[in-house]
């Protein structure tokens, strides 16, 4: 494959951050450097133009020893965060790099010793410090003042707080449970802190839409907690997600659960569960187009992901399209082949496409005896039209599954009151994955009746393509340059860095470069880029060999190192400077000087 400048330079401006290791021999606090991770991802995903890998992709390498050249390829990604952690009673240490994973060049590194009730500013600097080297080395990108995401400075109801997203992220329902523990106590130490009041809403959005809970009582606490969750802080990307999970997966409101969706993207467009979310609001509703789009935007940001594969099998699966919804099926299940979803429409790809050994072999390796024996008779009667034998016995009163399998069986063996019946039922109580009845091949006996039309005129009647057309907020640009100020800053930079030699300090930073000339840093970055037509680095980096090659000539530098004199003009690295040189002069150092003899 050839890429473009524009396709080079997007890719240089990606970014993971890998699990920080806890090295406090206390594996307890586990929950503080994942948190701090993800504080970490959360803060650069605020950039606008930085491609930055998705937590669950991220956090799939987590105490797994791996190149960091393999991690970057399989994320698509070119430069990747690494750090450790250590407490010590009231002391955290951490350690962080920037390396780029297509060369394994390290473009940056440092240590952090501070009290534990700095890690608020701690997190911010270190986030700050990334973005500032990406910049640099890849070309312009605005940067807030502050990239903070943590709206409390109270040490105690923070550290509940990531002990509740902790077991929240586990994506199991009981220990959604066991999270809201948590983030009440994180509410009780800080009354004023809205990310915990939110996150109780969000989980009783999840847990009530999929029936761990009662329903209505479930989804009426979350619409207590998110409301008072958003009124606290407004820009509460999660707490419009959550809003949207009780509109969309809980009151099937496709209207409301879009505007909300917009909101929480809006907020952080590089959240991908809620891009997920308008995917599979888009399916249901049968804009197969627009999901499609939303399902290759979240595989972008998040490749690790297996309910992102299952979502995009789903979408073909619906469609009638078995064959490639299989290979996303099995896509999902590589990355974890115990997930639910992708297992029991892996059993449907294989029936509709005929396979029955397959079929029953699959569904055997992690169903029972009864769920078997009900899959085999809808195999006969879908692809042979043999009406089963109906045993009651088969049936299950739970409706809360995956996939079922017993409702389909009542369709098949021709009990159509009895199902009809029972998918009034599913659909009044906005039961998990029925949403996408009017598209399910296993209902095709059903799409004639004249209840199945009335519900889906009553569900789908008003959806229109008119629905979804909001569009998302856009960023504002850094402003361009009046000929007269590109003229002034040009002089004004020129005079810096040649006349006054600025580059010959090895900690020069865009940053500083920029307090100097009294501009703010992504004014200089934009102009660097777009009038320049390069980076920080480069630009700094040329003068610096420029340097270098005239001292390396002089007669009374002769006793001097090649190095030394490196470090003299400007380089801080050996490697830094060893590969800059290369790249421009085409040789080694040592080779270009003895072409000068």
């Amino acid at each position: 494959m050839n890429l473009s400048s524009a396709d080079i330079t997007s890719l240089d401006k990606s970014i993971v951050v890998l699990p920080f290791k806890n090295l406090s021999g206390d594996h307890s606090n586990d929950y503080f450097s994942d948190g701090i991770t993800e504080e970490i991802i959360n803060a650069l995903t605020k950039i606008d133009g930085l491609k930055v890998t998705a937590r669950t992709s991220s956090f799939a390498f987590k105490n797994k020893p791996s190149d960091i050249r393999i991690i970057g390829n399989e994320l698509g990604v070119t430069n990747a965060v690494e750090g450790s952690i250590r407490i010590a009673k009231e002391r955290i240490r951490i350690s962080a790099q920037l390396t780029r994973t297509d060369t394994g060049f390290l473009l940056w590194s440092e240590k952090f010793d501070r009290e534990l009730d700095d890690i608020f500013a701690l997190q911010d600097e270190i986030s700050l410090l990334i973005a500032d080297k990406i910049r640099e080395n890849f070309g312009h990108i605005d940067i807030g003042d502050s990239l903070a995401t943590v709206q409390t400075g109270n040490l105690t109801s923070y550290q509940w707080y990531l002990r509740g997203r902790y077991y929240q992220l586990t994506w199991n329902l009981a220990n959604m449970e066991k999270a809201i523990e948590f983030y009440q106590k994180a509410a009780d130490f800080d009354s004023s802190y809205a990310d915990p009041i939110v996150s109780i809403g969000w989980c009783y959005a999840i847990i009530a839409s999929w029936g761990h809970i009662d329903r209505k009582e479930g989804l009426e606490k979350a619409n207590l907690y998110l409301d008072k969750g958003l009124k606290m802080n407004p820009n509460s990307y999660t707490g419009y997600f959550g809003k949207a999970t009780i509109s969309f997966w809980g009151n099937w409101q496709f209207e409301n659960g879009f505007k909300e969706l917009q909101l929480c993207l809006n907020e952080n467009s590089h959240f991908s569960e809620g891009r997920e979310a308008l995917a599979e609001l888009f399916t249901a509703t049968g804009f197969f187009e627009k999901a499609a789009e939303e399902t290759e935007q979240i595989l972008k940001i998040n490749p690790l992901s297996p309910n992102h594969y299952y979502t995009k099998g789903n979408l073909y699966y619906l469609q009638g399209d078995y064959q490639t919804a299989l290979k996303c099926f099995e896509s999902s299940l590589k990355l974890d082949n115990s997930f639910d979803l992708s297992r029991h429409l892996k059993v449907a790809c294989l029936l509709f496409l005929r396979d029955k050994e397959k079929t029953l072999n699959y569904a055997k390796s992690f169903l029972d005896d009864k769920l078997v024996t009900i899959i085999e008779a809808i195999f006969n009667a879908v692809n042979n039209n043999q009406v089963p034998d109906y045993d009651e016995s088969l049936l299950s009163q739970n409706l809360n599954l995956m996939v079922y399998w017993d409702f389909y069986y009542l369709v098949h063996c021709q009990k159509t009151d009895i199902a009809l019946e029972r998918f009034k039922e599913m659909v009044e109580k906005r039961i998990g994955q029925i949403i996408n009845f009017q598209f399910d091949p296993f209902l095709e006996p059903l799409r004639n009746t004249k209840v199945f039309k009335g519900l889906q005129d009553v569900i789908f009647g008003g959806v229109q393509a008119s629905t979804f057309d909001i569009e998302t907020d856009k960023v504002a640009d850094t402003p361009t340059f009046t000929n007269k100020e590109s003229d002034e800053l040009k002089s004004a930079l020129d005079k810096t860095l040649s006349c006054e030699q600025a580059f010959l300090r090895s900690d020069l930073s865009l940053r500083l470069l920029a307090e100097e000339l009294s501009i703010h840093p992504n004014r200089l970055s934009k102009f660097i880029n777009d009038y320049l037509q390069t980076n920080f680095t480069e630009l700094v980096n040329g003068k610096r060999l420029e340097h270098f090659q005239k001292i390396a000539l002089l007669p009374e530098n002769s006793h001097l190192t090649l190095l030394g004199l490196a470090y003299e003009s400007g380089f801080n690295s050996k490697t830094v400077f060893n590969t800059y040189f290369k790249k421009v002069a085409g040789m080694t150092p040592k080779q270009w000087l003895k072409s000068q003899v």
